[in-house]
């Protein structure tokens, strides 16, 4: 009971010093919650807590405010998370709805989240590494030209064009199609070109010889064309990031919180890591001030998820913010728009 009791006390320091960016005193905690014990009681309570490390005085005759040991048990008890509403499910809904690409998704994405949670919003773009063929499509146009059309699993798609030697009539180039399909599709990007250069016969062997001439090397320019697509890994490590101006909302605490993390969002690299790894499934993780790799953020905390088709991680998007932030809510809107975007990714 005693430890249920103090563990409410720490929710209503949390949810009051989030809301009002004060210390919080016990006289205030009994007059705004219904925690069901005399003041002097609080009182108690909250002196446990701060000799435990859950929360500290920062002056002296202040109230109380979390230290980054009381967010995390704050973060670890949450039974719910803060239900999205209806406007906010409108929201994220029109918004992504509307999306004509890959590029376009990530962008929404992150305006989306910087809106939501008003903390500055990171987006991964999908990893190609980890992407599967999803569909290879031949198009002839013009009898010596083919447009070689690749979607990913991610959503990318890469549009090359192929110059042939020998016009191909349609039963050629069906045979292409046919081929490149059957090696391809539905592989993961490694074995996907491993597949691919195995198709195409060297000169001189019994399938060179064998083989219409016309279609090997067709089939050849458009395995080389395929290959070259999906060896480009300039996506591996590129981020989309919104909602700079919120940092506006640290108020005079600039040069020690906002500034380093200014400098940061220069450096994807650093975003990268911030987010983490990207791994298989959608589990929420949430670093906490000094948890996180980098001391110069250490009044920061990072609420990711990782993102992708068929339950797959392919990315990770969140937010970055002061320890200060609502935790419930902010957990709540990187967990949907990942969601969504992962419903958005697995129908493309």
């Amino acid at each position: 009971m005693q430890e249920e009791r103090r563990l409410a006390v720490l929710r209503a320091i949390v949810e009051d010093y989030v809301a009002t960016e004060e210390p919080v005193g016990s006289k205030a905690l009994v007059e705004r919650h219904s925690l069901g014990v005399s003041p002097a009681t609080v009182r108690n309570d909250m002196a446990a807590l701060e000799d435990e490390g859950f929360i500290t005085q920062p002056h002296t005759s202040a109230g109380r405010v979390p230290t980054d040991k009381g967010y995390r048990l704050f973060v670890d008890r949450l039974s719910t998370l803060k239900p999205m509403s209806a406007a906010e499910r409108r929201a994220i809904a029109s918004i992504l709805d509307g999306a004509v690409d890959l590029d376009d998704v990530v962008q929404r994405s992150v305006r989306l989240l910087a809106q939501l949670t008003r903390q500055v919003a990171v987006v991964q773009y999908p990893t190609l590494s980890r992407s599967t063929v999803r569909h290879v499509e031949l198009v002839a146009l013009a009898p010596t030209r083919l447009l070689v059309v690749l979607i990913l699993s991610t959503g990318r798609v890469e549009q090359r064009l192929v110059d042939l030697e020998t016009p191909l009539d349609d039963t050629q180039l069906a045979d292409v199609r046919s081929r490149v399909g059957r090696a391809a599709v539905g592989e993961i990007i490694a074995d996907a070109t491993t597949s691919l250069r195995d198709i195409v016969p060297p000169p001189g062997a019994a399938g060179a010889q064998a083989g219409d001439a016309a279609t090997l090397s067709a089939l050849a320019g458009v395995v080389d064309t395929l290959v070259e697509a999906m060896s480009d890994h300039r996506s591996d490590e590129r981020v989309a990031v919104g909602g700079a101006a919120n940092l506006a909302r640290f108020g005079d605490s600039f040069d020690s919180d906002v500034r380093p993390l200014l400098e940061a969002l220069e450096e994807h690299v650093v975003l990268l890591k911030l987010l983490g790894e990207a791994t298989t499934g959608s589990n929420l993780t949430v670093r906490i001030g000094h948890e996180g790799p980098y001391q110069e953020l250490s009044s920061t905390s990072v609420v990711a998820t990782g993102y992708g088709p068929r339950d797959e991680a392919i990315a990770r998007l969140g937010i970055v913010g002061p320890t200060r932030m609502d935790y419930p809510g902010t957990m709540a809107s990187v967990r949907a728009v990942a969601r969504y975007v992962s419903r958005i990714l697995d129908e493309g």
